[in-house]
């Protein structure tokens, strides 16, 4: 299956960030929001991302517009009806995909594979939402995407070799490394890496070290290139706390108990670098 024109549904930091990568792989992309200043501020978002790479001398600058200008705003799934591949990045919430897998289905051709970066959420589940279940996949893309290599490939239960293929293929196109991974909860990414995340925070909440301390030791212990603490921030920590409820739900296991200080920071709307405000201060 050859795909040329993808939706991208959800204009944040993930989603814009899809849409990049699919321009600059030469594919014409819709990038979708509800709202038209969340697609505006994913357009910025890019155009800030690309020029980064013109500072850098690793693109120019009429390469650069030639992306952009692959790039359409969209308000509208209705054009889903225009694509072979849709990707969905959307908050991390069963209820919300559900709904909106349920419209898309409706608008893209018979043909399009649907596929989803939910980080955790099962792909059999989404697929069931369906009338494609065969042409439904995860492609769990890693923060920030235009730089990450990885891209995560969940086949669920019902996936054909086809679409596997297909996306697989497409992951090469947009110049990533594909993975294969079974359905389960939060695949193989997240259920390593937010039992090392929670148990930093548990860490924090106990009063072990500083934020700083915790993260300094990973760095420079164990050569990560981001303490867990600073990545929790940069993930965001709503979706750190959602995908740790997915597990625990998922194994019933005490293993995947979010740390109430997450919670608490949750609640207090502290959710890291979206909003200002983590493990650390990015308001200054």
């Amino acid at each position: 299956m050859n795909i040329e024109k993808v939706l991208v549904i959800g204009a944040g930091q993930m989603g814009s960030g899809i849409a990049q990568v699919a321009a600059q792989a030469g594919l014409q992309v819709y990038l979708y929001d509800i709202h038209r200043a969340a697609v505006t501020k994913g357009r910025q978002r890019i155009e800030k991302s690309l020029s980064k790479f013109v500072s850098k001398g690793k693109l120019r600058e009429d390469e650069k517009e030639a992306i952009l200008a692959r790039i359409q705003d969209s308000t509208s799934l209705e054009d889903a009806a225009h694509c072979q591949c849709v990707i969905e990045a959307a908050v991390e919430k069963m209820e919300i995909k559900k709904k909106i897998f349920q419209e898309v289905d409706q608008w893209a051709p018979q043909e399009a594979i649907l596929a989803s970066n939910t980080s955790s959420l099962p792909i059999t589940a989404l697929a069931s939402y369906t009338e494609r279940p065969d042409r439904v996949i995860g492609m769990h893309f890693m923060n920030p995407v235009p730089v990450m290599r990885l891209v995560e490939i969940i086949r669920g239960l019902a996936t054909s070799d086809e679409t596997y293929d297909a996306i697989a293929n497409l992951t090469e196109k947009m110049g990533k490394v594909a993975v294969s991974c079974k359905d389960i909860p939060g695949f193989i990414s997240n259920r390593v890496l937010q039992v090392m995340i929670n148990e930093a925070i548990w860490c924090y909440y106990e009063g072990a070290a500083t934020a700083d301390g915790i993260d300094s030791i990973m760095k420079l212990g164990m050569n990560h290139p981001m303490g867990p603490l600073e990545l929790a921030d940069l993930i965001g920590l709503d979706t750190v706390l959602a995908i740790l409820e997915v597990l625990q739900e998922g194994y019933g296991d005490p293993k995947y108990r979010p740390c109430p200080l997450l919670r608490q920071y949750v609640q207090a709307g502290y959710l890291g670098r979206k909003t200002g405000r983590g493990f650390y201060n990015y308001e200054a």
